[in-house]
């Protein structure tokens, strides 16, 4: 009775000295420094089991003054080694080990776990509560050698300690949870939500659509790469799938959002059209690792098809619908930078300014829409056609190397701009002049090969009727 009743009134010190902090945290760790002090041990710990990944970890941690700390070895501890710990707390008995040479042969892991912390003796008690709590908590080379006494203690303490635990778990849950009614607002303007923890790589729902919630597999539980992964399987384009699988896998993305405060990434997805996920930074650690992002994403997919309608036109000749001078050049240019050998054409109306003058501007649209038509009836897929400006057209054909092939070319040109027809015209046959120029190596920039180009037809206009000059 002596006995209880001086345990009793260490706790009710240590819980005055405890309370004193207003933050659970702090209070669990004043707690073991007290009770850690009074028993003249050389560390107190508490660990807290992951049952789902069967492994403890060690939360909390006093060390007097001397010892080396612990706690940032042991974490991720496979239960399997004490194993024989969790038997023992089954028979609500605590583990006291007067020796630890004494475990050596029949508790091998354990022996190699402790005898390197330098610990002589232990004791260790369970802290369980409703399935809310688990885990244990030891006291290493107490200076009190009446190991009994020490037990009852440790029994005492353990009713406080998951007292304490309880308070810090119901602590953590309202900031959790007004946490995530912070993120609720925000949540709007996307089509999803999670918080995701990148250290343990566990998530929180804090907004969800059907589709998405469909996809959704029970045996993923809240672990996020995996439930990302069946989510996208089915939801995101598969040309896009991976991609998606790149931006969303959580070991690269400390190191892809260092000094960032988001990254985004678009996709075209199977059931919202075109999309953009975003992993937008909640916060990190003392050392500056990051510990939570929200993982959002929208629906772009009216923003993306006026993005595509603005670049159209800001690539396309309005009258013609074909590249413009700048669009086209930039392809060319691309394409030669890639070392694709091919045939440059300018190809320019004969005597167009008169079509203009006799029958008018809007017959000299209709003869420049016609032309742009059948150019674009001629090249193919891999060619890039332009409309330079006014009547004057450029042609890049990649593959064509040789004056042979490239009077074919023309002479189709040529043949077809005879079948042109407009009626304002009456019998007049649209004439064009080329002039061409080959890419073949690899040191020819586009303005020497333009120039190559505009001089040969120069020449070609000095022939009557339609021609091609190629540039020697």
């Amino acid at each position: 009775m002596k006995t209880e009743i001086r345990c009793e009134l260490i706790i009710n010190k240590a819980m005055r000295s405890a309370m004193e902090h207003d933050n659970p945290d702090e209070q669990i760790q004043e707690f073991i420094r007290f009770l850690g002090n009074h028993i003249g041990s050389d560390r107190i710990y508490i660990f807290e089991d992951d049952l789902v990944g069967r492994v403890t970890n060690n939360t909390y941690e006093w060390c007097k003054d001397g010892i080396d700390p612990q706690i940032n070895v042991l974490q991720q501890v496979d239960m399997d080694i004490i194993e024989w710990w969790y038997d023992t707390f089954d028979r609500d008995e605590n583990v006291i080990i007067r020796n630890v040479e004494d475990i050596k042969e029949q508790y091998p892991m354990t022996y190699e776990t402790l005898a390197p912390q330098k610990i002589e003796c232990v004791a260790v008690s369970a802290l369980r509560y409703h399935g809310q709590i688990s885990g244990f908590f030891g006291v290493d080379n107490p200076r009190d050698t009446d190991m009994e006494e020490l037990s009852l203690f440790l029994d005492m303490i353990g009713t406080f300690l998951v007292s304490l635990l309880k308070l810090r778990n119901s602590f953590d849950k309202s900031n959790q949870e007004a946490s995530l009614n912070s993120y609720s607002a925000l949540a709007q303007i996307y089509l999803s939500m999670h918080l995701v923890n990148v250290q343990s790589g566990r998530f929180q729902m804090i907004k969800t659509t059907p589709h998405i919630e469909q996809q959704i597999s029970a045996e993923g539980g809240d672990d996020f790469a995996v439930q990302i992964r069946n989510v996208m399987e089915v939801l995101a384009n598969e040309k896009y799938a991976q991609s998606v699988r790149k931006f969303t896998d959580i070991s690269t993305l400390e190191d892809r959002m260092c000094g960032k405060c988001t990254i985004a990434h678009e996709y075209l997805g199977n059931v919202s059209g075109w999309c953009r996920e975003r992993f937008i930074k909640v916060d990190e650690d003392e050392d500056g690792h990051l510990l939570h992002v929200l993982y959002a994403v929208e629906v772009i997919d009216e923003e993306k098809r006026r993005e595509n309608r603005l670049l159209y036109l800001s690539e396309m000749d309005l009258m013609t619908g074909i590249r413009n001078r700048g669009s086209g050049e930039r392809k060319i240019k691309e394409t030669i930078a890639q070392n694709i050998p091919g045939m440059f054409v300018i190809l320019d109306c004969d005597k167009f300014k008169s079509i203009n003058d006799t029958y008018g501007h809007a017959v000299g649209d209709e003869v420049i829409i016609a032309v742009a038509k059948t150019l674009q009836g001629i090249c193919g897929e891999k060619d890039t056609l332009l409309r330079l400006g006014g009547d004057e057209f450029a042609m890049y054909i990649p593959g064509m190397l040789d004056d042979v092939h490239g009077q074919q070319l023309a002479d189709e040109v040529i043949g077809r701009m005879q079948d042109i027809r407009i009626p304002e015209l009456g019998g007049r046959v649209i004439h064009v002049s080329m002039g061409a120029a080959f890419h073949r190596k690899d040191d020819l920039d586009f303005e020497r090969l333009y120039r190559q180009a505009d001089s040969a037809m120069y020449q070609s206009k000095k022939i009557v009727g339609s021609s091609i000059v190629f540039y020697k």
